[in-house]
């Protein structure tokens, strides 16, 4: 996705414009040009980490394979894990944020955007870094997204490519930490006149709650990760338990609320597409941002439900912490629900994504109680439930919030419209792929499939089951070959003036990037442009309300 190019050295107000041309991209403070730089390279490493699952995948449809060795198995289900965690979900959802927030609050800019420019490059550098482990001599990182000492230390994981996973990860993520400090700052100092923070919209609201967990957890994950190469540089450090539980207690602590940062921006797009498909005001707004802020601050007290089997976390608080969850979810859940009963809902493609949003995170939410629960835990711990949990999480359920963004500002960001046949073709090859691939997962880690295997015995009997996950993820792989080819080929098409040009506002939105051009200019808004009155956390609704009933006045009077 790009915005129109810039080729004038400052704008009509005097102030200074980035060059164009590709150094104009790499140099921009434009916070629109970073967040589309953010997300696109985040797409890039989601292609990258589907064909590292699809490898796995073929590995797997069948007992008693071998095309891969078993040390590189365990490269690509590391690699795959760290990238998308790390790499993708993470910083898409916050390059929505550098995005839209500044848009969404009437701003001409983003707070600090230097440094949200340097944040980006050590996320692209840490991306890099990390990949760059498959062209070492021992190859890439092999002990998982979580590497647990002592597996990970010098001695159990020799070779340069764990060094370059730490550093890797290390850069990725205070990138990610220095991208949420400044869409949290431009959110607090930047919002324009009438924008108060009950009227910020739904998303707006899911980057605060999700900038102040990356500020308050992701430290955590760099401490762990100091601590693990400390281990690597003198594994006799892990020799002793207080310094491997304290591993797991710093690296969960940031690995409980990373997952919320992976699904409240979704959840508050979904949130967006459903009411503006529905021609509805969006449905509890009070009680869905103090869910968002409460289940922020949930999310950081559950950290050890994830060390029920090391016996080392006090299981009964764990527990009824994690159960606590559900308060806030619900809230979120029949908030998304009110919204699309008695509207008048339109199919288009963003709609179709946020729909089957609903059910299928609910599947991975419920799961996640199920294993938030010590009796059930112990009985699915480190098998393929828990895969099938985190990908009802993170694919079932963010993936879809995060098409349905695509698909709902893809006009805006760029100025033309996706190609309509194409995008519903991947929506259901999506959504059949997704089922098929993950539903089988819960029955095998029941029956007692591990995770983290290179392949199982036939007598196991969990051959078919695979088999019928490994269909699935082809029908992923094509679901994102279509993506990728709807996109490009839209682009290719705008470039040479052939693409359907897309309206300041083609769906009818609610929020204030509506009100701009498609794309926006450099500062977001103009006198041809202007930011309009502020009356709630949907200004755009009101606008078309009052036009309405002035209208109906008009036509009354006369």
């Amino acid at each position: 996705m790009t915005v129109s190019p810039t080729t004038t050295k400052e704008d009509t107000g005097g102030r200074a414009v980035s060059p164009g041309g590709w150094l104009g991209w790499v140099t921009s403070t434009d916070h629109k040009r970073i967040g589309v730089l953010t997300m696109g390279t985040a797409l890039v490493v989601l292609m990258a980490m589907g064909t590292l699952a699809l490898t796995m995948r073929v590995q797997l449809a069948q007992p008693e394979q071998h095309l891969v060795s078993t040390h590189t198995f365990n490269q690509l289900f590391t690699i795959h894990g760290s990238g998308m965690i790390y790499m993708v979900f993470t910083p898409f959802a916050l390059g929505m944020g550098m995005y839209l927030v500044p848009l969404q609050i009437g701003a001409p800019g983003i707070a600090m955007p230097r440094s949200t420019l340097l944040g980006y490059w050590l996320y692209a550098l840490g991306a890099l870094v990390m990949l760059s482990g498959f062209a070492t001599p021992l190859g890439a990182h092999a002990d998982g997204w979580f590497s647990y000492p002592p597996m990970a230390d010098s001695v159990n994981s020799p070779g340069v490519g764990s060094d370059l996973w730490i550093v890797g990860v290390f850069l990725s993520t205070t990138g990610t930490i220095i991208m949420g400090w400044t869409v949290l700052w431009t959110v607090l100092r930047k919002r324009t006149h009438g924008m108060t923070m009950l009227r910020l919209p739904v998303f707006s609201w899911s980057m605060i709650a999700s900038s102040l967990m990356v500020i308050g957890a992701f430290p955590a994950l760099l401490a762990a990760l100091v601590l693990l190469a400390a281990g690597r540089a003198d594994p006799s450090i892990f020799d002793h338990n207080v310094w491997n539980i304290g591993y797991q207690h710093l690296f969960w602590f940031y690995g409980h609320p990373v997952v919320y940062v992976m699904f409240f921006p979704y959840l508050a797009t979904v949130a967006e597409v459903l009411a503006v498909f529905s021609g509805r005001r969006f449905f509890g707004y009070t009680g869905t941002v103090l869910s968002l802020l409460v289940f922020a601050a949930l999310s950081m007290s559950v950290w050890g439900h994830h060390m029920f089997a090391t016996g080392q976390a006090t299981n009964d608080y764990y527990s009824l912490a994690s159960i606590t969850l559900l308060v806030p979810a619900g809230v979120e859940y029949f908030a998304m629900v009110g919204t699309i009963v008695g509207g008048r809902l339109r199919l288009a493609p963003p709609m179709l994504f946020a729909l089957a949003f609903i059910p299928q995170f609910l599947i991975g939410g419920l799961t996640g109680i199920m294993v938030g629960t010590p009796v059930i835990d112990y009985h699915v711990t480190d098998s393929y439930f828990v895969v099938a949990h985190l990908h009802y999480v993170l694919f079932a359920g963010s993936a879809f919030g995060l098409f349905a963004g695509v698909y709902f500002w893809f006009p805006k960001v760029t100025g033309v419209m996706l190609g309509h046949r194409a995008t519903r073709l991947h929506f259901w090859l999506l959504m059949i792929g997704t089922n098929v691939t993950f539903l089988p997962m819960f029955a095998l880690g029941y029956l007692g499939m591990p995770r983290r295997v290179a392949t199982y015995a036939a007598f196991e009997g969990f051959g078919w089951m695979n088999l019928l996950s490994s269909i699935g993820a082809a029908f992923l792989a094509a679901a994102m070959a279509v993506f990728a080819v709807n996109v490009l080929w839209t682009l290719r098409r705008r470039t040479l003036g052939s693409a359907e040009k897309a309206p300041d506002d083609p769906w009818g939105g609610h929020s204030l990037e509506w009100a701009t051009s498609s794309p926006p200019p450099r500062f977001n808004f103009t006198p041809e442009h202007p930011v309009p009155p502020i009356t709630s956390f949907a200004p755009l609704l009101d606008l078309r309300q009052r036009r309405k009933q002035e209208a109906t006045a008009g036509g009354s009077g006369s």
